[in-house]
């Protein structure tokens, strides 16, 4: 049975044009100028200003109005409002370039190249095969990655041949062609089905007289494992050779290269992209100055030829496809106006952001120091600007700076905080600086272990666990201690 009750609940909706700000502010400048490209062609109200003072601007269209009839009509809105300019120009118009900005070329830089996959069809064409076996190599090496590398297993290749191709053959054959043909073109290692593979198609093919090449195969062949886990004392009791043999050996694996297909386009077409700074950091007579990257957006306002059309609907009242276009218009002068209203409040919130930011790591931008670097998080700028941690978050994605020590990426600004042994609070990336120079000095046939790198940290005021030191080497890209020995 049907009943009916009443209910009171407490919601909260984000408006379109609010979830559309916030998807404004994480762009970066790049994406943030072709989401213009793209607003401007879809909504015609909204144009580029033309370069002329704004005082002849707005002195011109008073004029207008004072001569055009301004007689009111029947409808659900007031069209004077769009009519005449007595809102803040901050509503009609928006500015982002200063006198003394240099221009930015942002067209991509186009080169053309061979694939790997399109070289190796050249030579395989050149090699005396039957049609059969020609189309098994070329759907081989249709298969490759762009590294070179054969990343599926054979049985799935002659499952894929049967089934698209309608060649029926056997796993051995596969193989066969492979091996015979495909590992043979060059760049040697192409069609490998691992790195020890890879390695070892690459030192057969150098001289095989020479004691080091083939010591180099061996260790390759029969000691991968030990040589990828850098147990060198393993291998040379091995082989019962000297270190000086051993390190003849490893510069020549060193020479070989683990990604043969790194040298090829991965595309046809490939586009240069560079980044281009959000953010402008100068440092004045000792002050830090932080500036928008005024290449964000061009100067807007909202199109005087659609406000003259409405100022013709005016004139006619009773003409049903006159209030529908002015409707229309009515719809394209709100966006425009609010476009350019979210674009100046995504501006004031990315200055806002970044002032905040420079006040807080005043002294890493006049020094350049990483040591110089406060513990900050978002809730600290939170807590300056005003806005929301979510809004700080959003400003700070994808953002780079370009200060006096180089474009910086601005989250690597932010770290948490740790108690030194003078009960002072230290950003993390302090101490991450300090183990990574500690290590970069350490003797490498002896590496410190993590148990040692606490002791020296602790030594320099930096009280931490062995654990912590573990997961900031981890975070450094820098493996254990006996992955770095070296001979």
């Amino acid at each position: 049975m049907l009943k009916q009750h009443l209910q009171l609940k407490l919601g909260q909706k984000l408006a379109p044009q609010q979830i559309q700000l916030m998807k404004l502010i994480q762009l970066h400048t790049l994406e943030f100028e072709e989401e213009l490209e793209r607003e401007l062609e879809e909504n015609p109200a909204l144009e580029i200003a033309k370069e002329e003072s704004k005082e002849d601007e707005y002195a011109t269209l008073e004029d207008s109005y004072e001569t055009e009839g301004t007689e009111s009509i029947e409808t659900d809105f007031d069209v004077d409002q769009y009519l005449y300019d007595d809102e803040p120009s901050y509503k009609t118009a928006s500015s982002n370039y200063s006198s003394d900005d240099e221009e930015f070329d942002n067209e991509s830089l186009l080169t053309e190249g061979q694939s790997l996959y399109d070289y190796l069809l050249e030579q395989i064409h050149l090699v005396n095969i039957s049609e059969e076996d020609e189309k098994i190599a070329e759907y081989i090496i249709g298969n490759l990655d762009t590294d070179g590398y054969l990343r599926r297993e054979i049985k799935s290749l002659v499952d894929d041949l049967a089934f698209s191709q309608g060649i029926y053959t056997t796993k051995e054959n596969v193989e066969d062609i492979l091996e015979n043909y495909v590992q043979k073109l060059d760049p040697p290692g192409v069609g490998a089905r691992g790195l020890q593979e890879c390695l070892l198609l690459q030192i057969e093919k150098k001289v095989s007289s020479d004691k080091a090449v083939s010591l180099a195969a061996n260790i390759l062949r029969h000691q991968f494992d030990a040589l990828t886990n850098k147990h060198y004392n393993k291998i040379i009791q091995k082989y019962d050779i000297e270190e000086e043999d051993l390190r003849d050996a490893l510069d020549e694996i060193s020479k070989l290269s683990p990604k043969v297909g790194g040298n090829f386009d991965t595309q046809t077409i490939t586009i240069n992209q560079e980044i281009i700074p959000d953010f402008v950091i100068q440092v004045k007579d000792g002050q830090v100055v932080p500036m928008l990257n005024s290449k964000n957006a061009p100067t807007l306002r909202v199109s005087e030829e659609y406000k003259d059309i409405l100022s013709t609907y005016s004139h006619d009242k009773n003409s049903s496809e006159h209030k529908q276009a002015a409707l229309f218009i009515k719809q394209k002068l709100d966006a425009a106006k609010w476009y350019i209203d979210a674009i100046n409040q995504r501006q004031n919130t990315l200055l806002q952001t970044i002032t905040a930011i420079v006040k807080f790591q005043k002294d890493y931008f006049l020094t350049g120091d990483e040591k110089s670097l406060r513990p900050m998080i978002l809730k600290d700028v939170a807590d300056i600007t005003g806005f929301d941690i979510s809004t700080i978050s959003r400003v700070v994605k994808s953002k780079y700076a370009d200060t006096p020590n180089g474009i910086i990426y601005l989250k690597d600004l932010f770290s948490d905080s740790l108690t030194n042994d003078d009960g002072e609070e230290v950003s993390t990336k302090e101490i991450k600086t300090h183990l990574q120079e500690v290590i970069s000095k350490e003797n490498k046939r002896k590496p410190l272990t993590d148990d040692a790198l606490v002791v020296i940290l602790k030594e320099q005021g930096y009280n931490i666990a062995r654990r912590t030191i573990a997961k900031y080497r981890e975070q450094l890209n820098i493996p254990v201690a006996r992955l770095r020995k070296e001979l």
